[in-house]
């Protein structure tokens, strides 16, 4: 990861610059590698643009391949629900619909890694446009295969396809990483973490919206254009594109194993994530909401998203303190199913998920320093991995729970996720205080 240079500090909110010491002697050093124009322009940021957020666009390319990121990012939240509406409109099969998807997520899981991996080798637009192509392409099948009656198999290889769709939000936070000084990184992330909401957010609304009143392929096509265009877009921008690490510094897997604790605990929050999910809908359903229950189940990430942006305005905490403020945060919707209050349940998931972003950003944060350099995209991607099968274990599990203890009592597994997650973390600290000291730990 770039470190902060001597000459530069940061103050509260105010970068600025100390006087160089005095000179003294040096041990001959290593050639420096060059810096690209953007990472050298970084420097020339002025040092009291205010706020962290302003000084992260004050870098030259940032707000374009932003833009682009976000473009690319939205169809994250489509291609599920679309590709459910689609098929299930068009076969009648929620059942077809539900394993087609299922095929996709589990196919991302093998696949996204390897993708990764080939992007840190070789660069982002050199390995991601071609990736998404052919993604865009395997959509694009999926709709013609579902429009003309193809055979069932054939939709299964269609959406298996689109597993090569670039992790864009990792290859975004590669390039922050790239282009600013450690110190600033805690703001980049949270941003990123906010705008991953913002997408899951709008991504179904969208799709739902497109699919029930266009025709039932239009959050599908919808979603393929999106994705192209803003890889376009965000790969066009060359100058702020980390360089690739190449084979020769890519190591082995034995570079990603500190990595391992943090996989359970992204499957852990993940089932967080997907327990939520499924018992709000099967009991916003209960409770009569239908279509309504969108803006309802929105709350969360928009509360998510709004704690993401704030988190990055202050000094970033403990990741274990984060997981202790979840745990306690995912049992509020639980009381508030038990009250049958709508309004109380409500605000329970609004408070639910301004607790979601701090634990995302800091234990990124951690993937970051625990990644090298040259696997950073991989490391982050192995990351999202985990959520994915975190959230598929947790959907299921809330179905079954749903089905044979009610939603109320269903909403416990949310807090169950994330005091497991709390719990791996404590054993990971316990693990870590051992293995450098040589003692038990006291706690």
């Amino acid at each position: 990861m770039p470190q902060t240079t001597p000459l530069m500090a940061v103050t509260g909110s105010t970068l600025v610059l100390a006087a160089p010491a005095a000179p003294v002697p040096a041990a001959p050093a290593a050639p420096a590698v060059p810096s690209s124009p953007a990472v050298r322009a970084v420097r020339a940021v002025p040092a009291r643009v205010p706020g962290p957020y302003a000084r992260l666009f004050a870098v030259p390319g940032a707000r374009g391949f932003t833009a682009g990121s976000l473009l690319a990012r939205l169809p994250a939240g489509m291609f599920g629900i679309s590709a459910v509406m689609m098929i299930a409109g068009q076969r009648g099969s929620y059942a077809l619909a539900g394993a087609v998807t299922a095929t996709g997520m589990a196919a991302t899981a093998v696949v996204a890694p390897w993708t990764a991996r080939l992007v840190d080798r070789h660069g982002q637009a050199r390995v991601a446009l071609p990736a998404t192509v052919i993604a865009v392409l395997g959509s694009l099948c999926l709709a013609l295969c579902v429009r003309t009656g193809a055979p069932a198999w054939t939709l299964f290889a269609s959406y298996a396809a689109t597993a090569t769709t670039p992790n864009t939000g990792g290859m975004s936070r590669a390039r922050w990483t790239h282009l600013l000084p450690r110190a600033a990184h805690h703001g980049a992330m949270s941003f990123e973490q906010a705008a991953d909401e913002l997408c899951y957010m709008l991504g179904p609304v969208l799709a739902a919206l497109l699919c029930t009143a266009l025709f039932p392929e239009a959050g599908t096509l919808t979603g393929a254009a999106l994705l192209l265009t803003g890889m376009l877009v965000f790969t066009a921008h060359r100058a702020t594109e980390p360089p690739p690490a190449g084979i020769a510094h890519a190591g082995g897997t034995r570079a990603l194993r500190p990595l391992l604790p943090l996989l359970g605990l992204f499957l852990a929050t993940g089932a967080v994530f997907g327990s939520m999910e499924v018992t709000s809908v099967a009991h916003l359903s209960g409770l009569g909401l239908g279509a309504a229950s969108g803006p309802v189940l929105a709350l969360q990430a928009a509360g998510s998203c709004a704690a993401g942006l704030f988190y990055g305005t202050r000094r970033p905490r403990s990741l274990t303190l984060c997981l202790a403020a979840l745990a306690g945060a995912m049992a509020l919707p639980w009381a508030a199913a038990a009250s049958g209050s709508l309004p109380l349940l409500a605000g329970a998931l609004l408070l639910a998920g301004t607790a979601t972003a701090p634990v995302m950003v800091t234990a990124m944060s951690r993937v970051h320093a625990l990644t090298p350099a040259g696997r950073l995209n991989e490391g982050m991607t192995l990351a999202v991995t985990a959520i994915l099968a975190g959230i598929a274990a947790g959907s299921a599990a809330a179905g079954l729970a749903v089905d044979r203890l009610g939603t109320t009592s269903a909403y416990a597994l949310p807090a169950m996720a994330a005091l497991v997650a709390l719990l791996i973390r404590r054993a990971s600290d316990r693990t870590r205080v051992v293995l450098t000291t040589g003692e038990r730990d006291p706690q």
